[in-house]
């Protein structure tokens, strides 16, 4: 496994991050095809044994069960100096208010067992809120060692640069991390967040690195249960099938003159990218050891250009 800074945060990730939203309990209104705990927990172990040490979860993420199934693995397995866990907050009654996110901090504490996280997200960016408001209430959980850094998730570039402006005037903690919404099919952020990012020194943890999957199989449909229930990932991505098939089948044509899978191309191409740590969703062992394994494949300028070349502008999804 390859390990890098989380920003300024002095923090050290693995260069592969498990997204936990495949943890917890499958519901309707959710998830159906989410991991119960003791699945949970033999991927949580899987991936520990990598070298991960990295967790994404989130309070919204089957109803905050997620969080207690993360918690629980972790709590069995691993002490909790060895791993940095990120939940998020926003999906939540009063969305990034000082009375919401004080609310809620306790909330995911309390559901993964810890007395801190490494990393507090805010997960998009809330129009109701004063940015003020907001911002010294993130600061108040930093100082009060409930939470070791702050990161933010898809929003629009000059509002993530008036947060971190605002953070920075008061003398409050700054974001070290965005997670963007970015793959070989979806690059928006590339015009504006990703360079700002870069400016700031600020790391990048892609969500949908493997466009819910859509950039690991040559056929755009799967029959999976996850294929066939997931909405939220349909309304991403299917209505630019058309175009975006042809450089999934560019992926593929990588993965047969590499003789690897198109999970690896796919995370590969990320790392080229200069992306810190793309978050994952793992399911069954051999995602991992396919996810894991992408760490040791170089791709050439020649493979990237070939990848990026069809590319054509996306409406922007994401960012609300």
């Amino acid at each position: 496994m390859k390990y890098a800074m989380l920003g300024n945060s002095g923090i050290e990730v693995s260069r592969l991050s498990i997204g936990c939203m495949s943890f917890g309990k499958p519901s309707e209104d959710f998830h159906l095809w989410t991991l119960g705990p003791d699945e949970t927990q033999d991927m949580v172990k899987l991936a520990l044994d990598a070298g991960v040490n990295f967790f994404d979860t989130a309070n919204k993420y089957s109803h905050g069960t997620s969080e207690e199934y993360l918690g629980r693995a972790i709590k069995n397995l691993v002490p909790r100096d060895k791993v940095v866990i990120a939940t998020k907050v926003y999906f939540n009654e009063g969305h990034l208010s000082k009375e919401a996110i004080l609310r809620e901090i306790d909330g995911s504490l309390k559901r993964l067992g810890t007395d801190y996280v490494d990393l507090y997200i805010i997960h998009r960016f809330d129009y109701d809120t004063p940015v003020e408001e907001t911002m010294e209430a993130l600061h108040s959980l930093v100082r009060a060692g409930k939470v070791r850094a702050l990161g933010a998730s898809a929003m629009y570039a000059y509002q993530f640069h008036n947060m971190q402006h605002v953070a920075e005037r008061n003398g409050w903690t700054q974001f070290v991390s965005m997670q963007n919404h970015y793959n070989p099919l979806y690059r928006e952020d590339e015009r504006e967040m990703i360079p700002l990012c870069r400016m700031m020194n600020v790391a990048l943890t892609p969500y949908s690195p493997l466009a819910s999957g859509r950039c690991c199989r040559p056929d755009w449909h799967s029959d999976s249960l996850r294929s066939r229930t997931d909405a939220m990932a349909a309304k991403k991505y299917d209505s630019t099938e058309a175009q975006d098939a042809a450089i999934v089948a560019r992926i593929h044509e990588l993965a047969e003159k590499y003789g690897v899978t198109m999970t690896q191309i796919t995370l590969a191409w990320h790392l080229r990218q200069g992306m810190t740590s793309p978050i994952v969703g793992i399911t069954k062992p051999k995602y991992l050891h396919e996810a894991v394994g992408a760490m040791d494949l170089e791709l050439s300028d020649e493979d990237v250009t070939y990848l990026n070349e069809l590319y054509l502008p996306h409406k922007v999804v994401g960012a609300l």
